[in-house]
C-alpha cells in the first residue's frame, strides 16, 4: 500500500511532465510489472488511466481559469506532446471539444452530473457570499481507508476510522476527506474518496490495521462552509465552475481536501462543518 500511495503522489506533482513508467519503477525500486500490479489492486484502475484522468482533470480546469492560454498551451501544462492528441483524448472523455468546453459546455456537463446524483434540481442554494482566506499548508501525513464510489458505504468507511480511534482511546484528532476526483467532472460512482485520520503527537507511528498517506503542502484557498450532504456537491461545482474561473487563480493538480469539525457521514443530523483547501497558485 505504501509503495502505492507513493506512486500515486508522485503522479499528481509530476503530472505536467513526461512521466516514464520504466524509469519510475527503477527509481521506485520495484519490478515494473509488479508495480503494475499493486496500483491497480489499490486504486482500482491502471495507471496510464490515472494520468489520463488527472491531466483531463487539470486541463477542464485550466480552459477556465486561464482564459488567456491557447488550446497548445494547455495541452502542454498538461503533459500533452502534441496539441491533436490532447484535442482527441479531451473530446473522448468530455464529448467535446476543449474549446466548446470553454465557450459554456463545462456547464451543461457539470449540472448534468450533478442532476444524475440525488441532489434535487429545484434546489437553488448558492455561495457567492462565501470568500476564501489564502493559506500555506504543511505537509501532512494520515492514516485513511480509500472508498471508490461516492455511495453509503462511505459511512462505513468512517465507521471503522471511529472504531480505529475509540479503541486506542484516542481522544483528540483531526478527520480529513481527500478528494482524488473532482465530483463537478467525474461520476460519483468513479470518483475515489479517502477518510482520513491525520497523525498527530500521541498517536502511533505505524498501525498494522491502517495504512498512511501524505497530504500535498501548498498554497490553499480555504473555504468555511457548513451544511448537508447534498450542499457539498453544490458547492464543489460552484467553487470549480464558477469561483474559481472568476478569482484570477489557477488549481493545481494537487487534490483538494475537507477538516471536518462536524462530519456528516458520522453525525446523527447528517450535518457537516467543515474548511475546504482548494490547491491554487497564480
Amino acid at each position: 500500500m505504501a509503495i502505492a500511495n507513493d506512486l500515486m503522489f508522485y503522479i499528481f506533482t509530476h503530472i505536467e511532465t513526461d512521466i516514464n513508467l520504466d524509469e519510475l519503477s527503477e527509481m521506485m525500486g520495484i519490478n515494473k510489472f509488479h508495480m503494475h500490479k499493486l496500483f491497480k489492486e489499490h486504486f482500482g484502475r491502471n495507471i496510464y488511466e490515472t494520468i489520463k484522468s488527472i491531466r483531463l482533470q487539470k486541463a477542464s480546469n485550466l480552459l477556465l481559469s486561464n482564459p488567456n492560454s491557447t488550446i497548445s498551451q494547455v495541452a502542454q501544462l498538461c503533459g500533452y506532446s502534441s496539441q491533436t492528441s490532447f484535442i482527441r483524448a479531451f473530446k473522448e472523455h468530455f464529448k467535446m471539444t476543449p474549446g466548446q468546453w470553454r465557450r459554456g459546455g463545462y456547464r451543461t456537463y457539470s449540472q448534468n452530473l450533478l442532476y444524475a446524483s440525488s441532489v434535487p434540481k429545484g434546489d437553488h442554494t448558492t455561495f457567492e457570499t462565501l470568500t476564501p482566506q489564502i493559506e500555506k499548508m504543511p505537509e501532512m501525513e494520515a492514516f485513511y481507508i480509500r472508498q471508490q464510489g461516492y455511495d453509503p458505504a462511505l459511512k462505513a468507511s468512517w465507521q471503522k476510522l471511529q472504531t480505529w480511534l475509540y479503541s486506542r482511546e484516542i481522544e483528540h484528532y483531526t478527520m480529513v476527506s481527500l478528494f482524488h476526483d473532482n465530483p463537478a467532472i467525474t461520476p460519483l460512482q468513479e470518483c475515489h474518496h479517502v477518510a482520513c485520520i491525520l497523525k498527530e503527537e500521541g498517536m502511533p507511528q505505524t498501525d498494522r490495521k491502517l495504512p498512511t498517506l501524505r497530504i500535498a503542502k501548498g498554497v490553499y484557498a480555504r473555504f468555511d462552509i457548513a451544511g448537508e450532504r447534498n450542499d457539498l456537491l453544490r458547492f464543489i461545482h460552484w467553487v470549480y465552475h464558477e469561483w474559481l474561473p472568476q478569482s484570477g487563480y489557477e488549481t493545481t493538480t494537487k487534490p483538494p481536501y475537507a477538516i471536518y469539525r462536524k462530519n456528516h457521514h458520522l453525525s446523527k443530523d447528517e450535518r457537516f462543518e467543515m474548511s475546504f483547501y482548494l490547491s491554487i497558485s497564480l
